[in-house]
């Protein structure tokens, strides 16, 4: 099969004559001269180059799909024209049959859609590459949106993933640099995110925390969720009105701020990655809109990140310490949690980054490509045998997005100035005085549980074979009833902290 579907991407590719895109010189420019002599009499490219690439991509399927979606947010790395056309496919993939869908419903929920809604438009209102949205009302008159999964979708996706493997399995053996990108477990991360998105009940679930994250903001509106409606090939959601954000003209028509919403955009992308640890991953601007109240809404929650709290401290130490400058600090940071080997040179690798960074500082960001930056650090953490984390691609991939959100708005954009005052009360709450009253706050509730124990713990230590020596039976008695390393000597200050919680409470 995935033999089959290599010949399939090949004969696409031949038939939208994309060996127009083949760099012109060296062997490529031989094969490109190759293929267009061996095709030529079969096929009549006269449609543009950046419309043969759209239909290609569409042809060949969802991965390819979401792959023109993320290159469409990147104007400053794309020709115009291509640009414009690979935006189609945000919110203008080719729809399944009606009749194919009302089936769907009908299959799910075992009974005809007459039933279920109280009125249900055949006519899909957006299409994209797993699912497509119809409008809908509840027997309540609620408006809702009804979210049907593509038919088949899944064993496509399985086809391209396995693709993807065996292409990484590759780059692993034949690349010398191969293991230290660890492309397998980028592509498990992509697979894992891409199998929420054919679950349904799981991207509820996900628009349900954001939606929680987010309850009563003024910067960003999550629709709710009708749970006795959702399936895993169906999603029933509240209807949400607003404005494409991509859709900048009527946007200043209705009287929206457009800097003030690209630093609020700026705001939101922070608050989710640092405070939460939990982002939308797919922000381009096919799933975003805005409501007349100037509030972000968001769309699609197929694929979510989530960071560790140990990810989200080393994160923002590197952005402060880059925002202030102090490559140093990044150069440690790197080191500390393990990304960087323990030999590494810090000043070589600090010189490493000034050079790389140093250049994009007091520019908007209509001069600034996070693309060619990312690119240069990429090259830079290959000389320093950096190791990729495949759980910040996804964080890596909503950055880009965010880029391309932020341009398209305001291209003057300080973003450094936008981030550095969130970022630097982000860092205060956690390793300040609030950062201690909350964690203290947080483990409150078990040390209550615990202190008790203490006694008897003591004595049965006591009572125990003292050959291996008390400090070392405590400690184990200790792992081995709450798995918790803690040494006798702090714990009169802790009882402390304790007490003191009691009293901010």
């Amino acid at each position: 099969m995935r033999f089959l579907r290599l010949l399939k991407i090949n004969a696409v590719a031949f038939r939208f004559g994309l060996e127009e895109f083949f760099p012109s010189h060296g062997w490529a420019r031989v094969l490109r001269i190759l293929v267009r002599f061996a095709t030529f009499w079969r096929r009549k490219l006269k449609r543009p180059r950046a419309e043969r690439l759209r239909m290609a991509l569409e042809a060949l399927g969802p991965i390819f799909i979401k792959f023109g979606q993320m290159l469409s947010t990147r104007r400053d790395l794309l020709p115009q024209d291509i640009a414009d056309e690979l935006a189609k496919l945000q919110d203008q993939v080719p729809p399944f049959s009606s009749s194919l869908a009302l089936a769907t419903l009908e299959r799910i929920y075992g009974k005809s859609v007459n039933e279920v809604f109280f009125q249900f438009d055949p006519e899909p209102i957006a299409s994209a590459s797993v699912a497509q949205v119809h409008f809908a009302v509840l027997h309540d008159g609620t408006k809702v949106a009804v979210k049907v999964l593509r038919p088949g979708i899944g064993k496509i996706i399985a086809h391209d993933v396995a693709l993807m493997e065996t292409g990484a399995w590759l780059i692993e053996a034949l690349w010398p640099d191969g293991k230290r990108l660890k492309p397998r477990e980028v592509v498990s991360e992509f697979a894992r995110h891409l199998g929420d998105e054919l679950d349904l009940m799981r991207e509820a679930s996900n628009c349900s925390q954001l939606r929680r994250n987010f309850l009563n903001s003024p910067l960003l509106l999550v629709p709710e969720v009708y749970w006795d409606y959702c399936h895993s090939g169906v999603m029933v959601m509240e209807r949400v009105k607003g404005t494409p954000i991509s859709h900048v003209a009527a946007l200043r028509e209705q009287g929206i701020d457009i800097p003030k919403l690209a630093r609020v955009g700026v705001e939101i992308f922070f608050t989710q990655v640092f405070r939460d640890g939990y982002f939308h991953a797919d922000m381009h601007p096919g799933n975003i809109f805005v409501g007349s109240d100037g509030r972000y809404i968001a769309v699609d929650f197929g694929i979510m990140g989530t960071l560790t709290d140990e990810d989200r401290n080393y994160l923002a130490q590197n952005f402060l310490a880059f925002f202030g400058r102090d490559y140093r600090r990044v150069a440690e940071a790197h080191v500390e949690a393990g990304w960087a080997p323990k030999d590494t040179r810090v000043d070589d690798f600090e010189n490493a980054i000034r050079a790389v960074c140093e250049p994009i500082f007091d520019r908007p960001l209509k001069e600034i490509s996070f693309g060619r930056v990312l690119l240069r650090l990429f090259q830079t953490s290959r000389q320093f045998h950096v190791e990729i984390q495949p759980q910040l691609v996804m964080l890596q991939k909503t950055l880009l997005n965010i880029e391309g959100l932020g341009r398209d708005l305001d291209p003057d954009l300080d973003l450094w100035s936008t981030a550095k005052p969130y970022l630097g009360d982000w860092m205060s709450e956690q390793i300040g005085w609030r950062g201690m009253l909350r964690r203290l706050q947080k483990e409150g509730p078990a040390w209550a549980v615990m202190f008790p124990q203490f006694p008897r713990l003591i004595y049965k230590a006591l009572n125990e074979d003292t050959s291996q020596g008390l400090e070392k039976r405590m400690t184990e008695l200790l792992i081995e009833e709450k798995r918790q390393s803690l040494l006798l000597g702090v714990l009169s200050i802790l009882l402390t902290a304790f007490l003191l919680w009691q009293v901010w409470q």
